[in-house]
């Protein structure tokens, strides 16, 4: 039940294409999505952990998330064709950097309400 729900919607959250060749297996099935949305959905588990550790700024995120945009663009424009390791690895980074800037701006919108309603 659980494994379908999965299967379902992972990949329309994620626009993930699912093709076989760029997935990961195991027990000789294939993850609901493709390596670099499988590295993403573990960036964003994690993010939430990490940042209560340390809390990179905006631009820093920013950084790292180009690694996952040029792979793509690098990919779609010439014949260069990167493995499910490098895949996995910019979208991990990605979801993270992604994440972080999620929890900068609910913060930062958080503190703006807070401080606003400390006026009245």
């Amino acid at each position: 039940m659980v494994q379908a729900f999965f299967y379902k919607w992972l990949p329309i959250v994620f626009g993930c294409h699912c093709r076989a060749d760029r997935s990961f297996y195991f027990r000789n099935e294939q993850f609901p999505i493709c390596a670099r949305c499988t590295g993403e959905l573990i960036g964003i588990i994690c993010s939430p952990f990490l940042f209560s550790v340390y809390h990179p700024n905006i631009i820093y995120n920013i950084i790292l998330m180009a690694p996952m945009i040029l792979d793509g663009l690098i990919q779609l424009s010439t014949n260069y064709e990167s493995n499910n390791l490098k895949r996995f690895i910019t979208g991990l980074i990605f979801g993270y950097a992604l994440c972080n800037i999620f929890i900068i701006s609910v913060v930062f919108m958080w503190n703006c309400g807070y401080n606003y309603g400390k006026n009245f």
